[in-house]
């Protein structure tokens, strides 16, 4: 490899190697300040690799991502589409880290994999661009169910659980960090580049162990969009806090959906969008 003094770009320093299982990696960099001066150094990036998930031995799509929990990753991912409706369905999955490759074997029948497939819907999801189901079939979606009540202060601590997880979020400023989460405390916390990811993990862990999900919430720095409503509903999460905004197909879904949608969650504030009968207090 060459040396960026030899490429010409000021003598900062080499790239420095990442591992293939690192979260993040090191850049050299310069910062400019307001006083016209500028300071070389480095700077932590979310590391980004593809990893290409093979269903009984047939590739079915490439995803964007750390390269993290990637067990977790393809059975949320197969879950949340479809392709795994219970746990009976899985059985077995093998990960290649060099190759970066992911091979899980199932139960389900080709016939539904090939239908699955060809109802793929592109969205506007950073680190997976497809949907395996029409996005207006969630129109037609039972509403979701669910006894879950939360205080104000609950949101806000649920917020401030994430807050104090995503070291890597604070570290590369590149990544999204999600979090399953009761009314009392924070269960997993998973980060990704893309928030899709995030959440795939999240529901793969909890496929995997057979967690339920309608009593809990989802905690996010990503934005709502309309196919996180979709997958919300799909696996019964009925309560989704996110530090950042809701778009207003995501907040017509949410309406439809019976979804409790909560956006900038952030310095002791929030936004209730959809669902405030779920909010006490």
């Amino acid at each position: 490899m060459k040396s960026i003094e030899e490429e010409g770009t000021g003598g900062l320093p080499e790239l420095a190697p990442a591992p293939a299982h690192s979260e993040q990696r090191s850049v050299p960099t310069w910062v400019y300040d307001k006083t016209g001066g500028k300071k070389e150094g480095l700077q932590s990036v979310a590391n980004e690799r593809p990893i290409t998930l093979y269903l009984n031995g047939r590739e079915l799509v490439t995803l964007l991502c750390v390269g993290q929990h990637l067990d977790e990753l393809a059975v949320g991912f197969l879950h949340g589409e479809g392709f795994l409706q219970r746990l009976s369905d899985f059985r077995g999955l093998e990960v290649d880290q060099e190759a970066g490759r992911v091979h899980v074997t199932t139960a389900r029948e080709e016939a539904l994999t090939q239908q699955l497939w060809e109802k793929r819907t592109v969205t506007s999801g950073c680190g997976k661009g497809s949907l395996f189901y029409y996005a207006l079939n969630a129109l037609m979606a039972k509403p979701v169910e669910s006894s879950l009540r939360l205080t104000p202060q609950e949101v806000l601590a649920r917020v401030g659980d994430l807050s104090r997880s995503s070291a890597d979020l604070r570290r590369t400023h590149g990544a999204h960090t999600t979090g399953l989460a009761t009314p009392s405390s924070m269960l997993v916390v998973r980060d990704d580049i893309g928030r899709h990811n995030a959440v795939d993990m999240i529901v793969g862990h909890c496929f995997l162990r057979e967690i339920a999900l309608r009593d809990k919430l989802l905690v996010t720095t990503g934005r709502l969009t309309s196919e996180i409503i979709i997958k919300s509903a799909k696996l019964g999460l009925s309560t989704i806090v996110s530090l950042h905004a809701a778009t207003s197909l995501a907040i017509e879904l949410a309406t439809s959906l019976q979804i409790t949608l909560i956006g900038y969650a952030r310095r002791g504030t929030f936004t209730v969008y959809t669902g405030g009968e779920r909010i006490s207090g």
